[in-house]
């Protein structure tokens, strides 16, 4: 990974994508604001005026699968709107398993004692920065040189 990579992750929803970004040398994970998703067009236009301004050079998506490791109805449709925010940026993008990170965001707010409705409005932004967590310590653990 170059030094000067920014990492967006997404955990796409159909209402909400969670969302969080990498520091410029890929080592922390910092939520940003669910985005609300709205239409499909409009969507990506935001999101890629987001790339564009925070310089984002790689695009984490998370892959959900179903625990026997096979693709959900939910990953054809992540798959199909990352293909669509690539070509709108021209900004690779990588798929990573995000089994268990919703789980686990759900798991560590509970456990920091939030109530139902901050749960809710918290749980994508730390999802995505779980999954962006997951994807940094992988590859500082494999050496920084694979992107995929």
């Amino acid at each position: 990974m170059p030094s000067a990579a920014r990492i967006l992750a997404l955990d796409v929803g159909k209402k909400r994508i969670g969302l969080a970004v990498s520091d410029a040398l890929g080592i922390s994970a910092q939520g940003l604001p669910t985005f609300q998703r709205t239409r499909i067009r409009e969507d990506l236009r935001q999101l890629a005026a987001m790339i564009h301004d925070r310089e984002i050079s790689l695009l984490l998506v998370g892959h959900p699968l179903h625990m026997s490791g096979t693709e959900s109805r939910q990953a054809v449709y992540t798959r199909e709107f990352a293909e669509r925010l690539r070509d709108e940026t021209g900004v690779p993008v990588v798929y990573w398993d995000e089994r268990l990170t919703t789980v686990e965001a759900e798991r560590v707010l509970r456990e920091a004692h939030a109530t139902l409705a901050q749960r809710k409005k918290a749980v994508d932004r730390l999802a995505a920065v779980l999954l962006l967590e997951n994807y940094l310590d992988s590859q500082s653990a494999a050496g920084g040189d694979d992107v995929a």
